[in-house]
């Protein structure tokens, strides 16, 4: 399963793509989407979903998955976000893509145990989860990584889950 996990921003957007084979995570690629620091937001937006559908196309996954918004004070921020938001989810709307999406204390706790875990600790877990050298990696791509894996784990679990269990009792006697 290739999964194309994206942070969204209203400036930067990163992505990570990852591949699960089995229980082994493997990194396929990861960078940032910049967008053109106009303040027209209808060539930035366009801009954005144009990038986007350029991922779908180069990485062909089987699934995208979106860290979602959380409540900032500055309400002016959020909207710009939302907007962003909104151009990513109508590209991925185009390209039929299956998304999911999870808050960013899911995220921390999938990876670290911990839903209040810092960058740092986050970073340190997307490293040792895909074997990745310790590298200059920009904070939007390791959180892009790290939605990817979170999702990825959870679609290994919830299909242990859905194995039905097998009897306790033994042939041969016990």
């Amino acid at each position: 399963m290739i999964v194309l996990g994206i942070d969204p921003g209203s400036r930067t957007t990163g992505f990570g793509v990852i591949r699960r084979d089995g229980s082994r995570l493997i990194a396929l690629g990861e960078g940032r989407i910049v967008v053109p620091p106009v303040d027209d937001p209808p060539t930035r937006l366009f801009a954005l979903t144009a990038e986007v559908e350029r991922l779908v196309e180069r990485f062909r996954p089987d699934a995208v998955v979106l860290e979602s918004l959380f409540h900032g004070v500055n309400s002016r921020s959020l909207i710009v976000l939302a907007q962003a938001r909104g151009a990513i989810l109508a590209a991925l709307g185009r390209t039929r893509m299956m998304t999911a999406e999870y808050s960013p204390a899911e995220v921390k706790r999938a990876l670290t145990g911990n839903g209040r875990a810092d960058k740092v600790q986050v970073a340190k877990m997307v490293r040792l989860l895909l074997g990745l050298e310790p590298a200059a990696r920009s904070a939007d791509a390791t959180d892009a990584l790290a939605v990817a894996i979170c999702f990825a784990q959870r679609q290994r679990l919830d299909a242990l889950n859905s194995v039905p269990a097998r009897s306790a009792t033994r042939s041969g006697g016990c």
